[in-house]
């Protein structure tokens, strides 16, 4: 059912992904630089999946399963993508002078929590049909 509590979790997770990467900052180099998503394609091309992915499984409400199993995709996805996000920033040029981690870095942070929500609500969903079968 599309108006469960699940739909507005993976909605928050394709905005996430979708809108707010391309007006917060990732990082600032020492230069002053400001560094967006829309600067890497590799970047702003795993957030639109991310987002997309999102789509997917709000769009999935009649299959539970295939909703959990692509949340749990959009998790990974997450994950790799946080992973690059640390590995550049402890690689980023001028850490004696003053460079600035954003506050975008934390976007697939946010997403993974989002989605463990989503998939918690999607297992309580499928819990509850399975015990009403059990009733018939």
């Amino acid at each position: 059912m599309i108006q469960r509590i699940q739909t507005i979790y993976l909605f928050i997770v394709a905005i996430l992904g979708g809108v707010l990467p391309f007006w917060l900052n990732l990082w600032s180099d020492a230069d002053g630089m400001e560094f967006f998503a829309k600067n890497d394609l590799l970047i702003s091309g795993a957030l639109y999946v991310s987002a997309a992915l999102a789509l997917v499984g709000i769009m999935l409400f009649k299959n539970r399963k295939n909703q959990f199993v692509v949340n749990r995709l959009n998790m990974i996805l997450n994950l790799f993508l946080l992973g690059f996000f640390v590995y550049r920033s402890l690689n980023l040029s001028g850490e004696i002078s003053v460079s600035e981690k954003g506050i975008g870095m934390l976007i697939p942070v946010f997403s993974i929590v989002f989605l463990v929500l989503a998939n918690r609500a999607i297992k309580k969903d499928e819990d509850l049909v399975k015990s009403v079968d059990r009733l018939r």
